[in-house]
């Protein structure tokens, strides 16, 4: 079961998603992209391939409960 913090994570990705479309369309003002552009930047800084490549302290994985 994927926890709770995972699915938070999942569900602002996907509105993430929609704030750049609707950003694009002209639909939502600049501000929204920025907001977008920064929730985007501290996700990838959280994936451990970045961490790795400029030697940031990795990210230990969560361990699995039975």
């Amino acid at each position: 079961m994927v926890d709770a913090t995972e699915s938070t994570k999942h569900v602002v990705d996907v509105l993430s998603f929609g704030t750049v479309v609707g950003t694009m369309a002209g639909v939502l003002p600049s501000i929204a992209a920025i907001f977008t552009i920064v929730w985007t930047a501290i996700r990838i800084y959280e994936t451990q391939t970045f961490r790795k490549m400029f030697g940031i302290n990795p990210v230990k994985p969560k361990p699995k409960g039975d």
